[in-house]
């Protein structure tokens, strides 16, 4: 049996800190793993927005090691394979790399493993990912994974070929059955209720509901409000102007954007760990009523004027489409339509209005 995690044998490595490492190389993660002196469970994934089918698959690895006295590691890639590969097909991703780091650290994994993808490694057999990632910078004892998984070049290994590998290499494979409706409602947000009990939760699915702007399903599926992060910059400041303030969300904000309209929502300080997130009508379009051509996410935090965000890194979260993005035809028009977006994001959210001083 390998030793215990708080084994004083891990030495500079402090696995009961409940710290999650992050590993951006083998050897970084071999170091570790040959300091702790311990195996560990392994699954394989791209994980885009960390959704519940992704968290029951994830839970069942933390179970598993636990019940072996190992390690619970994740194994993803950066950027998309697709991206790499075939760049035409790959799919616009729901969380940016960070977002969805911190997402995996929630799970109870120990660790991730962040493999930079190139055609190189796109190259390697079936055997040779195994035999360099699995083996010897993991130590694996036990692999889970789902019937679809494929892997090395040109996707020619399959579950069978794991298994195979296993046997001759010491690691156990596990198998795990597509995960549905039945498992994952641990967050706090309902599954979609005319949704087919049987239908598989997955990140294509998602992105059909974010581009569609149903966010409030889409949550659903993730667990959360989905997200979009990026830092404060200067507007056009035409929302002081018209008294919405509102925080405008740099040209690479990370996070699929929703389809044009206004959203109830959340803005969360992401530079400030523990702030509480502020309800915020969100706005996603053009600004056709001034002609706008940049598209833009903007969110205007509900009765407050004395923020002062620029430079922060800020997570936008999407609660509920409230409507369409529309051209008003004048000033009066526009701010008469957008306080009542904000009474309405507050009934969206839930939250009571303050009342006025």
């Amino acid at each position: 049996m390998a030793p215990r995690r708080s084994d004083a044998s891990v030495g500079q490595v402090d696995w009961h800190s409940r710290r999650v490492r992050r590993w951006n190389s083998l050897e970084e993660a071999a170091a570790d793993l040959a300091a702790a002196g311990t195996s560990t469970v392994v699954t394989i994934g791209n994980f885009d927005g960390v959704h519940r089918g992704h968290r029951a698959v994830l839970a069942q690895i933390v179970k598993q090691a636990r019940r072996r006295d190992a390690l619970a590691v994740a194994i993803t890639f950066d950027p998309h394979p697709l991206a790499v590969l075939f760049p035409e097909r790959a799919p616009a991703q729901l969380t940016g790399l960070t977002h969805k780091l911190e997402l995996l650290a929630e799970t109870g994994l120990d660790a991730t493993l962040v493999m930079t993808f190139t055609r190189e490694l796109a190259s390697w057999s079936p055997e040779h990912f195994v035999r360099a990632v699995l083996v010897e910078a993991l130590r694996v004892g036990a692999v889970v994974v789902g019937q679809d998984m494929r892997f090395g070049h040109r996707n020619s290994g399959d579950v069978n070929t794991l298994r195979q590998l296993g046997q001759g290499y010491g690691f156990e494979v596990l198998l795990l059955e597509d995960v549905g409706f039945a498992a994952g409602t641990d967050e706090g947000h309902a599954a979609p209720q005319d949704a087919d009990p049987a239908r598989r939760w997955s990140s294509t699915w998602v992105r059909d509901l974010v581009v569609s702007g149903d966010v409030a399903t889409a949550a659903g599926v993730l667990g959360r409000p989905h997200r979009v992060s990026g830092t404060v910059v200067h507007g056009d400041h035409r929302g002081r102007l018209l008294g919405f303030p509102t925080a405008n969300l740099s040209q690479d904000a990370e996070g699929l954007i929703p389809q044009d309209g206004v959203y109830a929502g959340w803005l969360v300080l992401l530079d400030q760990p523990g702030a509480p997130r502020m309800p915020a009508a969100i706005s996603v379009g053009t600004n056709p009523t001034f002609d706008g051509h940049q598209r833009r996410v903007e969110a205007y935090v509900l009765d407050r004027d004395d923020l002062e965000l620029y430079g922060q890194s800020v997570g936008v979260e999407f609660v509920r489409l409230l409507r369409p993005t529309l051209r008003f035809d004048g000033v009066e028009t526009l701010i008469e339509q957008m306080h009542e977006d904000v009474r309405q994001s507050y009934r969206a959210l839930g939250v009571r209005r303050p009342d006025p001083r």
